[in-house]
């Protein structure tokens, strides 16, 4: 079998605008070096101080260096038929599949990664950076930060690898089409992900110092997790460089999993973690009344809004939730910005309108239909309780609020009888009411035909 080390320098500007500035190609046997091409590369845009810092390749140099495309040629030919090695493979292998991607071309090879060789041949190691793994191996690394530097290193190590016991058995198991391996993060060992189950829940991600990065919820953990891995996105590609370890919570339904996760994120604020640091637009729902005396239901942001009778995260759960109004209420849907006002009324007639916008039904009475409707918008519910599956069989979960207030959520276990609201509170893991837990409660119970309550 042969094997192509590789090693890349880059611009750095993320996985889709990062260029290759160096790349230096060890074809090995296994046991010698039979091949070697490394070459300056012009990425045609400019090379951040930063990097020239750090690898000292600077405009200057590469002015006048082939581009990729110009070398695109000898990179097929070199790894044609190898295993493509490299640390931390995932980067390198996506920044020069990227690059091929670009010139409309295909880069598929087997890849080989020698962090995570490492840490199954070489355990027990602080650290499994290239540099910590040579000092520690005994290997002298010249021109770091160089691609032909960091690539004869890596040879050496790879060398090193092959000769140590149960290797081969490794190396075949790795290159197993269903192994797993080569698709995790570098520094995450297989075992943590194996005990990840298929269950509901809240996942913690930990950099090397254990330190939480991210926070994500699932109806399936083990499924969600491994979709990290597989994603290529820029923000997955850096999430998945820093993972060393994984913890988990279950919580036996995916509403209480999106309150954990809510909960979670506030107080640990991981840096990989967007969506609940963004300032979500809200809408709600409002009334008015228009120059004949009628009362209009309708939606808009909240911004635009004094006070709302209600509010949600997105205008498709306001028509839902005005739909449901309509319903029950027997409004009419072109007053409630259901239907467009220029449509053909016979089309309100078929969503229970009682024929208010053709005058057949006075503005009085509408109106107080309408004003009922407000009123159940505003009656707020003593105590609501949301059953919610426990995280086994022996178990049921729920979810409380008072007053329209998130108070916080429980397990039970079924042997228990319970009879009241303080039999109930006994169990209550109490948590902070805030604008994401009422967002998610509200679209919760907007969704939910049947209100279940343990009672």
């Amino acid at each position: 079998m042969h094997y192509t080390i590789v090693d890349i320098e880059t611009t750095g500007n993320g996985l889709k605008g990062n260029k290759i500035t160096e790349i230096s190609i060890f074809k090995f046997d296994g046991e010698d070096i039979i091949d070697e091409f490394t070459s300056l590369v012009n990425p045609e845009c400019p090379i951040p101080f930063f990097i020239t810092g750090l690898t000292g390749i600077d405009d200057q140099m590469v002015q006048r260096s082939p581009t990729f495309h110009q070398i695109a040629h000898e990179v097929l030919e070199i790894t044609k038929d190898c295993v493509f090695v490299a640390h931390a493979v995932n980067f390198d292998y996506g920044v020069i599949k990227e690059e091929f991607r670009q010139l409309g071309m295909d880069f598929i090879r087997k890849k080989l990664c020698t962090v995570r060789l490492s840490r199954k041949l070489v355990p027990g190691l602080q650290s499994y950076s290239l540099g910590k793994l040579c000092s520690a191996t005994g290997i002298p690394i010249r021109n770091r930060h160089r691609a032909k530097g960091d690539a004869e290193a890596t040879v050496l190590l790879f060398k090193q690898l092959l000769q140590r016991p149960n290797a081969q058995k490794i190396l075949t198991d790795f290159l197993n089409s269903k192994n797993q391996e080569a698709t995790l993060p570098p520094h995450l060992d297989k075992k943590i992900v194996d005990k990840i189950p298929n269950k509901p829940g809240i996942y913690y991600f930990l950099d090397q110092v254990g330190s939480i990065i991210y926070i994500g919820k699932a109806k399936n953990l083990r499924k969600r997790v491994l979709g990290h891995f597989y994603d290529k996105s820029e923000h997955e590609v850096r999430l998945c460089r820093e993972i060393a370890n994984i913890d988990f919570e279950l919580s036996g339904s995916e509403l209480i999993a999106l309150l954990m996760e809510s909960a979670a994120i506030k107080e640990h604020f991981p840096k990989y973690n967007r969506a609940q640091k963004r300032v979500v637009k809200r809408y709600g729902i409002f009334s008015y009344e228009d120059r004949n005396g009628i009362l209009h239901l309708g939606f808009t942001p909240t911004k635009q809004l004094t006070k709302p009778l209600v509010a949600f995260g997105n205008p498709t759960d306001c028509r839902i939730f005005l739909k449901r109004l309509c319903d029950d209420h027997g409004l009419c849907p072109k007053y409630c910005q259901l239907v467009p006002a220029t449509s053909n009324s016979d089309l309100c007639l078929q969503n229970h309108c009682k024929g208010d916008c053709q005058n057949k039904e006075n503005i009085p009475e509408y109106n107080f239909k309408v004003r009922n409707a407000i009123a159940s918008i505003s009656r707020p519910m003593a105590q609501l309780v949301l059953r919610q599956p426990g995280r086994n069989a022996q178990e049921n979960a729920f979810v409380l609020m008072e007053n329209d207030v998130y108070v916080g959520y429980g397990f039970i276990d079924i042997a228990h009888s319970i009879s009241s609201i303080e039999d109930l509170k006994a169990f209550l893991i109490p948590q902070k009411n805030t604008f994401e837990t009422q967002r998610i409660l509200e679209n919760a119970v907007l969704k939910m035909d049947d209100l279940k309550t343990l009672f």
